[in-house]
């Protein structure tokens, strides 16, 4: 089948992904602005904070976002960018139609560009977000110093697993990514919950009976065949992911460390570097 000019298919955009992240990986480091950006991370960690006061949802919210933003393409904020007349973004997919917490990276952004003027990229705010938004289970330091991609294409929304997928199909889909299975089982924990149907505002728990809470209750859920989605309910279809299952489920401290570690690798996933992509200014359109 004959490609469009300057068309790219998704298993090269993904190859690229991987590639770069063997080589810009060493470019991400802890710290990375406390030369160039007084406590950008305070100041993300500080909206955010007000964000879920104001509704604790939204920390689900920001997390789905994290991962939306990690799968499709590379670790880049594209999912940030809004439409344009000429193209369709990411962000305004079927998929992507209830993904929430936009505004809390706008007013971090804001904050930041403040006090310093094109140095924080979004993807790395994106990121710090993430991780506040569960920071209260436990810290974890995430290494910055991404740069952000200068397009959003909904056809790239493709390259997501559907909640259908049994183990077969769903593991590759991260392998392929850089993660292992152990990785998948620990961050399908982060599927808190989802809004549905589209254009309503009603929101369906996907964790009970702790729906606000980061916790092992996803885990704890699946052993009981309580499991919302093939996707979630597969974890348990063979011995040695039920075992994982149950490992998780009943070791909390081990599964924050796990789940820290996976989230700092998939953070990872083919990220720009260097002078790579740019900062942008407003983190909802490019330059």
């Amino acid at each position: 089948m004959a490609l469009r000019r300057g068309a790219t298919p998704l298993a090269i955009v993904v190859a690229l992904c991987l590639i770069a992240a063997t080589r810009t990986e060493a470019q991400l480091r802890v710290g990375f602005y406390s030369r160039i950006c007084p406590k950008p991370e305070l100041i993300v960690k500080q909206e955010v904070e007000k964000a879920v006061r104001a509704n604790p949802g939204i920390a689900a919210g920001l997390l789905r976002l994290h991962f939306r933003d990690r799968f499709v393409r590379c670790c880049d904020g594209s999912v940030l960018i809004d439409s344009t007349w000429r193209s369709t973004a990411e962000k305004d997919t079927l998929p992507d139609k209830s993904l929430r917490g936009f505004e809390v990276i706008d007013r971090a952004k804001r904050r930041l560009e403040a006090v310093c003027r094109g140095k924080v990229s979004c993807a790395d705010i994106l990121a710090f977000a993430a991780r506040d938004s569960v920071v209260h289970k436990g810290f974890y330091q995430v290494p910055a110093g991404r740069r952000n991609v200068r397009i959003s294409r909904a056809a790239d929304v493709i390259d997501l697993p559907p909640p259908a997928f049994n183990l077969s199909p769903l593991t590759p889909f991260f392998t392929k990514k850089g993660l292992s299975q152990d990785d998948m089982i620990t961050l399908s924990a982060a599927q808190l919950k989802r809004r549905c149907p589209l254009r309503s505002n009603s929101v369906v728990p996907m964790d009970s009976p702790s729906p606000f809470t980061f916790d092992t209750s996803y885990y704890r859920n699946l052993l009981v065949n309580r499991g919302l989605f093939t996707s979630d309910q597969t974890l348990t279809s063979t011995w040695a992911t039920a075992a994982k299952v149950r490992q998780l489920a009943g070791n909390p401290m081990l599964f924050q460390r796990k789940f820290a570690a996976a989230m700092v690798k998939m953070g990872k996933i083919g990220v720009l570097t260097g002078r790579k992509g740019e900062i942008r200014r407003y983190c909802r359109r490019t330059n």
